[in-house]
């Protein structure tokens, strides 16, 4: 089975990378199954059901969220209706879910998305439940598993490793939009800290530069918009699962000006 994760979309610049390059990539790079993060997809801010179908319309098979899943009034409707979750370690109490199964090619698959601690909304232990949830799939005969796990800071998302790798197929790491350099196997699992947006790249976290620049400067908060005319990058995270390990992984980075950049994950022995 091949797999593919995309980052944060944001806003329209990442909704139009999709349109503009994810059918050829799905059918180039033989990709049997599609995630992406959808949580700034909207206009940076969650996601609208007009939005929603156009992702769902692009290749994508199911989205996972973070802290700005609820920004958007249409997405609790569509948790019923559409293949949208949300961070799992939400309390019960709150609608969605954020671990489904899929079938792919004959066989099974579990996508689970977790949210981090420092700096997000007040949630339940996002170790605690990502352990259970993967015992409890693992019970049910399920090998292949995904995570997103959407945090702040790059040592949750590396303890988060350190304590399942060898148990699922893959963690990425979403949320600060800034991809880095760790693409890895080991014990058969996939990790990178964060695989970075999908939108604009020539300003702040794919937000126009002028209100996040007052702000370090002077500390006075603002709206962050996204820009109307910008540098735009795809990334996507391509991962082989066999038996529930990971037993290759490459991302690529595709430019708006046709660039595009390779990097194979390395094995850790």
């Amino acid at each position: 089975m091949r797999i593919a994760f995309i980052g944060d979309i944001v806003g329209r610049p990442g909704r139009e990378m999709l349109k503009n390059y994810l059918p050829n990539i799905k059918k180039e790079h033989k990709i049997d199954f599609i995630i992406a993060n959808y949580e700034n997809a909207s206009h940076g801010f969650g996601l609208t059901l007009k939005n929603a179908n156009e992702l769902l319309g692009y290749g994508v098979d199911v989205m996972t969220g973070g802290n700005h899943s609820w920004d958007k009034k249409d997405v609790v409707a569509m948790f019923d209706t559409h293949e949208i979750l949300r961070p799992h370690n939400y309390p019960i109490e709150v609608e969605g879910t954020g671990c489904k199964t899929y079938e792919v090619n004959g066989e099974s698959i579990a996508v689970l998305n977790l949210m981090g601690h420092y700096g997000m909304p007040m949630c339940e232990n996002a170790f605690r439940v990502g352990q259970a949830t993967c015992k409890e799939l693992k019970e049910q005969g399920i090998k292949n598993i995904f995570i997103d796990f959407h945090a702040e800071v790059s040592s949750e998302k590396r303890g988060m490793m350190m304590l399942l790798q060898g148990k699922v197929s893959a963690i990425i790491g979403t949320h600060t939009h800034i991809s880095s350099d760790d693409f890895q196997i080991a014990n058969g699992t996939a990790y990178l800290s964060d695989i970075g947006l999908t939108g604009c790249r020539d300003n702040v976290i794919g937000m126009d530069s002028k209100v996040p620049l007052k702000q370090f400067l002077t500390g006075m908060k603002g709206h962050f918009d996204i820009p109307k005319k910008c540098k735009k990058i795809l990334q996507i995270a391509v991962m082989d699962l066999e038996d529930g390990k990971c037993t290759g992984a490459y991302k690529l980075k595709y430019f708006d000006d046709d660039r595009i950049i390779k990097t194979d994950a390395w094995l850790e022995d």
